[in-house]
């Protein structure tokens, strides 16, 4: 029987459309959070791999980009929506 987790990477999953893409949704969460989960992402990854991240911290948008400038990874694209009223932070991300 496996254990409850209440640990935030469990948001990590595999897009089953796309096998080479990793959604990770860190909604609710605050920095440094969803930059460590990214983080955490990137290391069960491999190269060439696309991560979609979702954000609703809004420092996700200094944090994520730096972050990926950082450490080599390619930033594809970055946007934010509106959901319900709160704002959503969107990233693709492509891991070195």
């Amino acid at each position: 029987m496996p254990e409850n987790s209440s640990n935030p990477a469990d948001n990590l999953t595999l897009d089953n459309a796309h096998l080479d893409s990793i959604h990770l949704d860190t909604s609710g969460l605050n920095c440094p959070e969803p930059v460590m989960m990214l983080h955490q992402a990137m290391r069960k990854s491999q190269s060439g791999q696309i991560i979609h991240v979702v954000a609703t911290d809004p420092s996700t948008t200094r944090d994520i980009p730096k972050f990926c400038l950082h450490l080599g990874h390619e930033l594809l694209g970055q946007h934010q929506q509106d959901n319900n009223g709160k704002t959503q932070y969107l990233f693709d991300i492509k891991k070195k």
